[in-house]
């Protein structure tokens, strides 16, 4: 634990009981206090090397520290400690690409050198299984397969009382006693019914492009470059496949409300497709998606959606609000948009949407949606 520090390089963002979660790539999470947000206060910084991804349940704060899975006791934000771990449980990501030596720790870190030589042999006889070489915030891959980091999870919340609620770009989830992790092309399902003692239950093998996660009732939503996953969490531990909706290669973040999926795709070198777009995907029979209508869009990111009102951050051309209560009128039932911001993710609930962008935290007040305006913003300090 530590005092406050500047936002620089944030990345995931996750809300419970009027605090705010906010992860720095690589380094640990911003504390804040947000049970006013028109005036948010940063009140410590919990040092987690190695961390990207985190979810709340009840009092116990879960984070990934490079392969490890840590959790955190935070009934007293002032003396959060170290509760529970579990050592190696991301055996597919966190390690630059290398298989490294448990006797020789963990690769967290390039230095450059002024001449390197290089024996090919050995570094093929290193490389991850399932991927390679290309470097992006703790996972390295093949170019060919970049974009698993890109796009990471909604969350929904099972109660407001216990789970808290996270960006459509984690790759962590909640679901009931059931905490869900992406890694690399697997499933990590862990039971933390007992919530100090999370106990390892099933490694799901799904597929190398996955990315991001969303938990709705006992489904859960996985999107990834080709296509979205629906699966049954009937039995929490094993999750089972109930369909698959195939799209255009690229980056896919997905939420749900009713029987409605909102699909962002987006076009980039992370991504490798070409497509920028809003795909609404009729889930009512879940063993048969179908697509019901596209929205063009500029860049899409992370998007989320409460009581019908949908949130879309589109990038360099900012946030996007929308009135999406007819699925078929979407873009013609716009209701404001901010340019001002390079939009990432966003977290609507109760009237207010805290958003993640380049230049820091953004939070807007929808509880007028005819009248949505800008109420705080927390700014990124370029170290």
């Amino acid at each position: 634990m530590g005092e406050p520090i500047p936002l620089s390089d944030i990345g995931k963002i996750y809300f419970k009981d009027g605090i705010l979660f906010i992860n720095e790539a690589g380094k640990g999470i911003h504390i804040i206090d947000n049970s006013n947000p028109a005036s948010p206060a940063p009140l410590h910084f919990l040092k987690i090397p190695g961390n990207y991804d985190l979810a709340i349940r009840g009092n116990t704060l879960y984070a990934d520290s490079y392969v490890d899975l840590v959790g955190f006791d935070i009934s007293d934000l002032s003396k959060i400690r170290e509760v529970a771990r579990i050592e190696r449980l991301f055996n597919n990501y966190t390690t630059l690409g290398m298989m490294v030596a448990s006797d020789k720790g963990i690769l967290t870190e390039w230095k450059k050198a002024e001449q390197v030589m290089v024996n090919e042999t050995e570094c093929n006889a290193i490389y991850q299984t399932w991927g390679g070489i290309y470097y992006d915030a703790g996972i390295a891959m093949r170019s060919d397969m970049v974009g698993m980091l890109s796009s990471k999870a909604a969350f929904a919340p099972t109660s407001a009382s216990q789970t808290g609620i996270g960006g459509s770009m984690a790759r962590f989830t909640i679901n009931g006693d059931f905490l869900y992790g992406l890694d690399g092309s697997n499933l990590d399902v862990v039971d933390i019914s007992q919530q100090s003692q999370p106990v390892a239950k099933n490694e799901m093998p799904l597929s190398w492009d996955v990315e991001t996660l969303f938990p709705y009732n006992d489904k859960l939503f996985v999107g990834s470059r080709n296509g979205m996953y629906i699966l049954d969490l009937n039995i929490p531990a094993q999750p089972t496949q109930i369909s698959y909706y195939a799209h255009v290669r690229s980056c896919d973040p997905v939420v749900v409300e009713g029987d409605y999926a909102y699909v962002t795709l987006r076009s980039g070198s992370t991504c490798e497709g070409f497509t920028n777009q809003l795909e609404v995907i009729d889930i009512s029979n879940l063993k048969n998606p179908s697509l019901v209508k596209i929205y063009p869009m500029t860049n899409p990111h992370g998007l989320g959606i409460e009581q019908g009102t949908l949130f879309i951050c589109d990038g360099n051309d900012g946030l996007k609000a929308y009135d999406a209560t007819d699925v078929l009128a979407i873009s013609e039932n716009q209701l404001a948009h901010y340019k001002d911001i390079n939009a990432f993710d966003v977290i609507p609930f109760q009237k207010i949407a805290m958003v993640i962008g380049a230049d820091g935290l953004y939070q807007y007040d929808y509880s007028d949606i005819k009248n949505i305006r800008l109420i705080s913003q927390l700014p990124i300090v370029n170290q």
